[in-house]
């Protein structure tokens, strides 16, 4: 029920290594090992050692520490739910018990807490070291984001203190895409299309928890950026999905359409809550928009 952005940056932690702009040795022995075993393969824990003596304030060095931890950290379950979805994935298996209610199977990640806070600690590194990174503080709410599943408190707190913190600094801001070369200055534009990706994330999630921190979230960057309609309509969407209130979820979706009247994923989500509502006239109202 809220508009994707273009700007995908949470479907998982993004497996990049960040070259930096005079590489040094151990870069170029780490990238030349990477690609032939992992993030976490044989030779790698050494080799990272023996970086972090040589460098140990070279910040991909701890990037590469953080990602060998987190991989080494990371394992599977399988679990049972009855909800036909579960953080917004698909179950890989679904039977009947034995009176015939429906159990739903789930492939998820778990994590050995102690290398789970290792990589924190790596990552935490890196971000002192770079602190007007994005991109380093993007992997740490990444990271509580896989690692908390259906209840992301840490997750939401790293995000907020991230917004606000970008808000109220003075620095210049950049972020690395993984793609291009160059380090991208952050305007506020794009910062604002970064933040709806992590209000998308949490409403995926679709757990108690989540729509909570999906609330909040939103409700915060529309503090700080009154005039980007898409967070009005993620308030409206709460309202819709979660409060099942649909005079309420309108109220928001014409306060986000007075600003860009052409959202037309807020306009469909207007024509549900009428719809709901039994409103023929706000429903036409609405399909008029939209067909403008």
């Amino acid at each position: 029920m809220i508009m994707r952005k273009t700007f995908y940056i949470l479907a998982a932690i993004l497996l990049s290594v960040l070259a930096s702009a005079q590489t040094s040795d151990y870069q170029r022995r780490y990238n030349a090992l990477l690609d032939r075993v992992g993030f976490a393969g044989v030779g790698m824990e050494t080799l990272i050692e023996n970086w972090g003596k040589a460098e140990p304030e070279n910040p991909e060095m701890h990037q590469a520490r953080f990602y060998y931890c987190f991989v080494k950290s990371q394992g599977t379950e399988v679990i049972s739910r009855s909800e036909p979805k579960y953080l917004g994935i698909t179950p890989v298996l679904s039977l009947k018990d034995s009176i015939g209610a429906d159990i739903h199977y789930y492939e998820v990640f778990k994590y050995d807490d102690e290398l789970f806070g290792q990589a924190m600690k790596a990552l935490d590194k890196m971000i002192s070291l770079c602190p007007d990174r994005l991109d380093f503080h993007f992997l740490k709410a990444n990271a509580y984001l896989s690692y908390e599943r259906d209840s992301p408190d840490m997750a939401i707190s790293s995000i907020m203190a991230l917004a606000y913190d970008y808000k109220t600094s003075k620095s210049k801001w950049h972020y690395h895409d993984g793609v291009q070369e160059d380090l991208i200055q952050v305007d506020d534009e794009l910062f604002a299309q970064m933040m709806q990706e992590y209000c998308y994330s949490m409403y995926k999630l679709g757990t108690p928890s989540s729509y909570d921190a999906f609330l909040r979230l939103s409700q915060r960057m529309n503090e700080y950026f009154p005039k980007e309609a898409d967070f009005l309509g993620n308030i409206g969407s709460y309202h819709l999905v979660v409060k099942r209130d649909f005079k309420m979820a309108l109220k928001y979706y014409d306060k986000a359409l007075k600003i860009d009247p052409d959202k037309v994923g807020i306009i469909n989500n207007a024509i549900v809550a009428s719809r709901q509502l039994k409103n023929d006239k706000l429903v036409k109202k609405y399909t008029k928009m939209k067909q403008q």
